[in-house]
């Protein structure tokens, strides 16, 4: 693999509604099911066939441009998701969640520029859910 190591870490926090009803399996769903995360992780593209929720074992490819980037899923929780990458990445992605929050971790070797990657992609995230009517 061609590249440089990187890490990167980040956390935000979502700030529902005081209203709203707690956003745990709204994030868990937003980050677990092809079809919701296929709508905010845009510009990626996902393969057709993927296990929906993601659970441990299941595997899937993602492209950026031409970029591809396999993925194997190592954790499934109702509050977490590890996810051993290769390809244009070889490392690992960590997501976990609870009330009001997310947060992603991302240690791997790659040409791509992973911290502002991983910025976009909270950002789309937080979007999402806000215009879910979460």
């Amino acid at each position: 693999m061609f590249g440089h190591y990187q890490q990167t870490c980040l956390r935000i926090e979502l700030h529902p509604p005081v209203s709203s009803a707690p956003l745990t399996a709204k994030i868990a769903a937003s980050l677990q099911e092809p079809d919701q995360f296929r709508r905010w992780l845009f510009p990626q593209q996902f393969e057709v066939k993927i296990a929906s929720p993601l659970i441990a074992g299941a595997t899937f490819s993602a492209w950026i441009g031409p970029v591809k980037i396999d993925h194997y899923v190592e954790v499934a929780t109702p509050q977490s998701l590890r996810l051993i990458l290769s390809g244009g990445i070889d490392g690992f992605h960590e997501w976990y969640w609870g009330e009001d929050w997310v947060q992603s971790r991302i240690e791997g070797i790659s040409l791509l520029p992973l911290h502002l990657g991983q910025t976009f992609v909270l950002m789309r995230l937080r979007q999402f859910l806000r215009e879910s009517g979460n």
